[in-house]
């Protein structure tokens, strides 16, 4: 199994670009609105820490955007108790698509959390700043604050990208995006066979 860690900055269009492969993608922002909405351990969790902002079941993403403007060091507390369900859920990921040839990590803190493995495949993606605003300002819960708080979370940008075995330019057309992708899938599957 080649797994494929998808690297880059926040609106840098991440997911898209897993999405062009066309495999088995883990995504942890996905993951964690599905725990955020159904797992009530959670819940339980995050309101016995975060009483103030957590209220109701399931969880809501601007009680937690509240708790984190009120003072950024929440940030961490609910990071502390969501990571570890995030890490069980890619674990079973892992275990149900062990037989496949390419697997997709689409985690925005991959080395931050030090989920990347020796040989994993990562490819940083590179967005032009207008165009990574324009999509966060589509997203519903987009708020400047908690954009940059998130920002500084991950590594330095410039240092991510000397992580990654490939750089990939999400500047041009959906048709062009699936053309670059499908060779560089060809490409890494030739590369992994050589070896």
């Amino acid at each position: 199994m080649i797994r494929i860690g998808v690297l880059g900055t926040i609106g840098s269009g991440k997911s898209f670009i897993s999405k062009l492969f066309r495999c088995p993608i883990f995504d942890a922002d996905k993951e964690v609105a599905s725990i955020y909405r159904t797992d009530k351990r959670c819940f339980n969790l995050l309101k016995k820490k975060l009483p103030k902002f957590i209220k109701t079941f399931p969880v809501k993403k601007s009680e937690l955007i509240n708790s984190i403007k009120a003072d950024e060091k929440n940030l961490k507390k609910i990071s502390l108790i969501v990571h570890p369900l995030v890490r069980k859920k890619m674990r079973d990921f892992l275990n149900k698509n062990k037989y496949q040839k390419i697997i997709i990590l689409d985690i925005p803190l991959l080395i931050e959390n030090k989920l990347n493995k020796k040989g994993d495949v990562l490819i940083f993606i590179k967005s032009s700043k207008n165009k990574i605003i324009k999509r966060l300002r589509k997203r519903v819960n987009f708020n400047e604050k908690v954009f940059r708080k998130l920002k500084e979370n991950q590594v330095l940008i410039s240092k991510k990208k000397k992580f990654a075995d490939y750089v990939v330019d999400n500047n041009y057309s959906i048709k062009i995006m699936k053309k670059k992708i499908n060779l560089l899938k060809s490409k890494i599957l030739n590369e992994r066979n050589s070896t």
